[in-house]
């Protein structure tokens, strides 16, 4: 199975049309257009009933300290964590490719609506959700497609691995609101095949991509 983008190459940059957060050389970011970006597939395993896909970052930094703080830099050295911006399951094998702006197309404020989808499919919530948990104006439930935003002063560039898995099952066992983990966990032994197509992206002008 191939997972392939015309909004991306592997392991290219992500333009900034598809994050949720843009450069800004005043305030150093600002809020961006935020469209899911074109993903399309192909190979497709015979048996496949239904597909997930998954999009996260494995460069978080593991404590929020020096998190856009200005006259700090994190470093390299910290430890990183995952970050889920997409749970899509039950998408037709049989449905085509993901348009550019299909599930996503701008920041809405305290999220969009979930789980149900586009094609009849759900969406979990992304971590966002827990990233405003305290912030008055933007708390809410992120659920579906929210693009990067890491921090402006991270010494890192940042991975965005979009996977997409093909499920010997119709839907996938998860309920209600769920996240990123809850998928993983129900997608074991069910997944036919798999594959993925990472983006990278910074918001720190002296990380080079």
């Amino acid at each position: 199975m191939k997972l392939t983008s015309n909004s991306f190459s592997d392991n290219s940059a992500i333009p900034a049309e598809f994050a949720f957060c843009a450069p800004d050389p005043k305030t150093h970011c600002t809020l961006g257009q935020n469209r899911n970006p074109h993903l399309a597939w192909s190979e497709m395993p015979a048996g496949a009933q239904s597909l997930v896909l998954i999009c996260h970052d494995f460069d978080v930094p593991s404590k929020p300290d020096d998190v856009n703080q200005e006259g700090r830099i994190i470093p390299a050295t910290l430890p990183r964590v995952d970050f889920f911006h997409w749970v899509l399951v039950d998408l037709p094998p049989q449905a085509g490719e993901i348009k550019a702006g299909e599930f996503s197309q701008d920041v809405t404020v305290r999220g969009k609506a979930g789980p149900n989808a586009a094609r009849g499919a759900r969406q979990g919530v992304n971590d966002y959700t827990m990233w405003f948990a305290a912030d008055k104006d933007m708390s809410g439930d992120y659920f579906g497609y929210d693009g990067p935003c890491p921090p402006w002063n991270d010494s890192i560039v940042h991975h965005y691995v979009f996977t997409l898995y093909a499920l010997d099952v119709a839907k996938c066992g998860v309920s209600g609101t769920f996240k990123g983990g809850d998928v993983r966990n129900a997608i074991k032994g069910h997944v036919l095949a798999q594959a993925t197509i990472t983006g990278l992206y910074s918001l720190n002008p002296a990380v080079k991509i």
